[in-house]
């Protein structure tokens, strides 16, 4: 199966998927950091608004990187059940490192998007990120946009693990859905980290030129 070259190219190839169907007033929500070099490709060809939500994932204790959970700046934090008793944790365990994310969330969101207002009511939203692992933190922002009464919301990624999918609601948009998925990571050739200032150029050019160019 092909990889990407970059996130540009998948943030192209999910767009073309994305402008098959017609949008009500488009909001176009990337997840920083990652999922904003995609999302400003999908916004660009749907001729959309392009903005940001952030949401931050809840680690296991001694394992950050494994999300176990995942909170807003502004909503109360979800968690995977199944994580939760694989690791035999509860939530009120949890409690400091989803105080510690969620004030990261507030740190990045006042950041990324300073005192902005944000319209989602009565528009088509579609939330965008690089992959979809477990699903964590995309469950946390697809329930921060749900409470802000959009006409619809999608889930877009050019990439999905199979299992992951099946656990939405939502309905999801992805161009690969890898049998042996692995990692995100693994279907892109270039996967640098991207940076609060790749974030904010991209939003910054999106506000003056309309398009991101």
């Amino acid at each position: 199966m092909k990889r990407f070259a970059n996130r540009q190219e998948a943030g192209r190839a999910l767009a073309a998927r994305l402008a098959a169907r017609p949008w009500h007033d488009p909001l176009v929500l990337g997840l920083p950091r990652g999922g904003v070099p995609v999302a400003r490709e999908v916004a660009s060809r749907l001729e959309a608004e392009l903005d940001v939500v952030v949401a931050r994932k809840i680690g296991a204790p001694g394992h950050p990187e494994y999300g176990v959970g995942a909170v807003t700046a502004d909503s109360e934090p979800i968690y995977d059940p199944r994580a939760l008793r694989a690791l035999n944790l509860t939530e009120e365990q949890l409690g400091r490192t989803c105080d510690e994310e969620r004030k990261e969330a507030q740190r990045r969101t006042l950041l990324y998007r300073g005192a902005k207002p944000l319209t989602i009511e009565n528009r088509d939203v579609i939330l965008v990120d690089d992959g979809l692992a477990t699903g964590v933190t995309a469950r946390a922002a697809l329930l921060w946009i749900a409470q802000r009464a959009p006409k619809s919301v999608t889930l877009a990624v050019p990439v999905a693990a199979r299992e992951s999918l099946r656990t939405f609601s939502t309905p999801v948009v992805a161009v690969l859905t890898p049998k042996h998925f692995q990692s995100v990571s693994r279907w892109y050739e270039s996967f640098d980290q991207t940076t609060d200032d790749e974030v904010l150029s991209a939003l910054s050019k999106w506000e003056t030129t309309g398009n991101g160019e």
